[in-house]
């Protein structure tokens, strides 16, 4: 059954039009966190760039999002998208009267058929859900909605009043409600983004009368985001975790494992933490930062006594890959883009699509 649904998965993924929200990022291709948060930025940094302007950011978290999914609302949205209705009434019929059990030592409950949602085993659920939520889009031309699943981020940029901010999020309420979808207010979260030398106070917002905290440093999609958008934060936890794995790459030595195997095991582990959504925040760390995560690439080194490609180098790399790769998908939120924008600050001129583009153009 489970290969079955990734029959159906590839074929849905086939034939989901281009109207689809393009800021909806996950399960679809040439999509990746690194995109969602790159143009998260992108679009926060290219406000900042104004003068008199901040931004805020609100990081949305649903509770049990998968298990409130009504099959009847999303097989609607689906015949919206123009998926057929063979397909449709399958999708239906393998969502509902799902037998559900507890069991405790020898204790078992009552049997309770389920008609709501999408099980966490399936495979497709995750991919349902992305198609249940496409019409969670922006009301004004001033706020963007990233969607990474069930990750859900709203940016909003503020010139001088918020009163399309807080609409904004009057109509996300009477979505969710529409949608069956219920926010969990305890992890949704609000971010303030203001350079500006003059601050007003800034009251949080109220949703359902319930008001979203405030937070000075968010982990999005893996990536510590800080009101100041510096990287400190992000580099340190990284290092920390790339460390803890030099411990195996020199049990690995002691055990005599050859170069090749150490340098495998390095590129699968410590390489890995190091880069992860690199193309979204290396450029704007400080130079120290940069130092930093260098020496732990050097001390692997020592210890596999291989040549390994420095972070600057992978980076590099990783950006002119990412690039080409938008520039060749028409329905990517930044794809055909060429020119490089003008920017006062370093902040939007070391961002990915500006750095990208003249390493493109190099």
């Amino acid at each position: 059954m489970i290969c079955f649904e990734r029959l159906v998965r590839a074929h849905i993924n086939t034939i989901i039009p281009e109207t689809l929200d393009p800021l909806q990022f996950a399960y679809r291709p040439n999509r990746s966190t690194d995109d969602a948060i790159s143009i998260a930025l992108h679009t926060a940094l290219s406000h900042l760039d104004k003068r008199n302007n901040y931004v805020k950011m609100v990081f949305i978290d649903y509770s049990s999002a998968f298990s409130t999914i009504v099959p009847s609302k999303l097989i609607t949205k689906q015949r919206t998208l123009g998926l057929n209705t063979s397909l449709c009434n399958w999708i239906l019929d393998f969502l509902k009267g799902h037998p559900q059990v507890v069991r405790v030592g020898n204790n078992t409950s009552a049997t309770l058929i389920l008609n709501t949602g999408a099980p966490q085993w399936c495979v497709l659920s995750p991919l349902l859900y992305s198609l249940f939520i496409h019409d969670c889009t922006a009301r004004h031309d001033a706020y963007t909605i990233i969607k990474f699943a069930d990750d859900t981020t709203v940016v909003g940029l503020i010139t001088n009043s918020e009163t399309a901010y807080r609409e904004e999020f009057r109509d996300l309420t009477v979505w969710c409600k529409d949608s069956n979808l219920s926010l969990n207010m305890i992890k949704t979260k609000e971010m303030i983004v203001n350079y500006r030398k003059r601050r007003t106070e800034n009251s949080p917002i109220l949703i359902d009368r319930a008001v979203v905290g405030q937070v000075e440093i968010f982990k999005f999609l893996g990536v510590h985001i800080t009101n100041k958008l510096t990287w400190s934060k992000h580099t340190k936890t990284v290092m920390k975790r790339a460390r803890q794995n030099l411990f195996p790459l020199r049990r690995l030595k002691r055990f005599g494992m050859g170069p090749q195997i150490l340098k495998r095991f390095y590129s699968c582990t410590i390489e890995s933490i190091l880069t992860g959504c690199i193309t979204a925040w290396y450029s704007n760390c400080s130079a120290s930062d940069r130092k930093a995560l260098q020496r732990v690439v050097l001390t692997a080194q020592y210890i596999t006594r291989a040549k390994l490609p420095a972070i600057q180098d992978l980076y590099t790399r990783r950006c002119q890959r990412k690039a080409l790769k938008n520039i060749k998908d028409s329905s990517h939120p930044h794809g055909k883009r060429y020119r490089s924008t003008k920017s006062r600050s370093k902040r939007l001129l070391n961002s990915f699509y500006p750095q990208a583009i003249r390493l493109l153009n190099v």
